[in-house]
């Protein structure tokens, strides 16, 4: 009989290596429906572990507070959906993809409930404030200045753009429509607005 080497198997987690992986997806999924159901402020670590069915040392095994929880666990989803920084070829594409894949992220229900709270949250707490900025929206911001470096190179943007001004204005307004104000988001709103976001990285020296 042939012999199978250990390359060719594909090693997974066993026994309570599995369990311990299925214990945290579902604390994963109660903390985000808590949290957009409750909000940060009166989510509690107790309700967490209701919901979840499990005891409160499965969390403090794992995280000590309920903000180290929080900001982990946002901060790995919102890894999951960074920005693209494939180089299409064109600032127009690259500027028309971010729109679609982040409308297509904020379309998610606990999405479009979580990120407002956290964000009214943060200007409240100081301490959240900061750690979604470093594990959260520093990576995100990074991968938009790398499209625009790429534009720079390519010789679609000047090299003297003010770069933070020029990433401010690659989410924003979608941020604004969708999680504020609201109104269409349908291909012709996104034609229209990849136009506007390309005329003002343009002036935006």
């Amino acid at each position: 009989m042939e012999s199978t080497s250990p390359d060719d198997v594909e090693r997974r987690p066993t026994g309570s290596a599995v369990l311990r992986e299925s214990v945290t997806e579902t604390i994963r999924r109660a903390v985000f429906e808590e949290l957009a159901e409750t909000g940060f402020a009166r989510m509690s670590m107790e309700a967490v572990t209701r919901r979840a069915r499990v005891g409160k040392a499965a969390l403090y095994r794992r995280w000590p507070s309920k903000e180290a929880m929080v900001v982990e666990l946002v901060s790995e989803a919102a890894a999951a959906h960074l920005p693209t920084t494939a180089d299409s070829g064109s600032l127009h594409d690259d500027v028309e993809r971010f729109v679609r894949d982040t409308m297509a992220d904020l379309r998610h229900p606990l999405v479009g409930r979580i990120i407002p709270d956290l964000v009214a949250e943060s200007a409240r707490n100081p301490s959240l404030s900061a750690a979604l900025h470093e594990a959260v929206l520093a990576p995100r911001r990074a991968a938009v200045a790398a499209l625009l470096h790429q534009a720079i190179d390519r010789g679609e943007l000047p090299p003297d753009i003010d770069m933070g001004l020029a990433v401010d204005l690659f989410g924003a307004p979608l941020y604004f429509r969708m999680l504020a104000v609201g109104g269409p988001t349908d291909d012709a709103y996104v034609a229209h607005l990849t136009r506007a976001v390309l005329a003002a990285l343009a002036a935006g020296r």
